[in-house]
């Protein structure tokens, strides 16, 4: 078991998402920077897909009550072990009443901690994910608990990754959505050339962008949307949806980001800059 002392801004148990309940207004969840999640989880030979501990922002101090071992990836954040600083993409071992606390964000916005084994929230519709109210709670909270598999020995393939990162990129990679015909020449003009920063409206439900550009009066029924994809308002206002995002909307779908595009924009924060590059 896994004692949470301090929870931190937003902790959530995040999977490789709950898949095939689109039509039936489920969103998919899971790992909003899966190139980080699914690293970590090849590090301790679980599955891709394994239960991790999201860490947005601010991190949580975690006491640990069981054998077993971790790693830590995703956004660049001071954590120690037992007062002794640590770093990502490296395997460690963790003893009974271990102590794991996280310190100042330095680059990026969301860390991944996983343990051997995946974190064993319960199942439901196929995944681990917390999505309130589908899952009985939204985030972590003080003095909660959370299990894991105990597991006193390990030899990892591989113990330790120089990951060729990106958490300085800001080019996010985007193929053309249902409505891109729709898009006029300056409006094309305006996505493609011009530089954009992340709005204060931002979360795993949706990123929205600082500034506009010209706005539509195109009248469309609600239609399907995915995780990465982005929207245009009849204000000019530009909404990228995200792991949490609504299943269905009503605005032009002019977009849609790469998986990579997703991972990239999952470890930006109010004031970021992107920009799009369309493949």
């Amino acid at each position: 078991m896994l004692k949470v002392l301090k929870s931190g801004f937003y902790t959530t148990i995040q999977d490789g998402g709950r898949l095939g309940y689109l039509n039936k207004g489920v969103p998919v969840s899971g790992f909003m920077d899966s190139f980080s999640a699914e690293k970590l989880n090849l590090l301790l030979d679980n599955d891709t897909r394994a239960a991790v501990m999201e860490i947005t922002m601010t991190g949580p101090t975690l006491e640990f009550e069981e054998e077993t071992y971790i790693c830590l990836g995703g956004a660049d954040i001071s954590v120690t072990l037992n007062n002794n600083p640590i770093k990502n993409y490296k395997v460690y071992k963790i003893e009974q009443g271990d102590i794991l606390s996280y310190g100042r964000l330095k680059v990026g916005f969301r860390n991944y901690l996983a343990v051997k084994g995946g974190f064993q929230t319960a199942e439901i519709l196929g995944s681990r994910s917390w999505y309130y109210p589908l899952t009985p709670k939204s985030h972590l909270k003080d003095r909660t608990e959370v299990d894991y598999l105990s597991c006193t020995s390990y030899d990892p393939k591989i113990s330790e990754w120089q990951v060729d990162y990106f958490l300085d990129e800001s080019v996010l990679e985007v193929a053309r959505g249902p409505e891109f015909e729709f898009l006029s020449d300056r409006q094309l003009e305006s996505l493609f050339s011009k530089e954009f920063t992340i709005a204060k409206d931002y979360n795993r439900m949706a990123y929205q962008i600082e500034q506009k550009i010209e706005g539509h009066k195109i009248s469309m029924l609600t239609s399907a949307t995915l995780p990465g994809t982005v929207q245009l308002t009849p204000s000019g206002k530009i909404i990228i949806l995200m792991k949490d995002g609504q299943t269905t909307g009503g605005y032009p779908r002019l977009l849609q980001l790469s998986d990579k595009a997703i991972s990239i924009l999952a470890q930006k924060k109010y004031g970021d800059a992107i920009s799009f590059k369309l493949i």
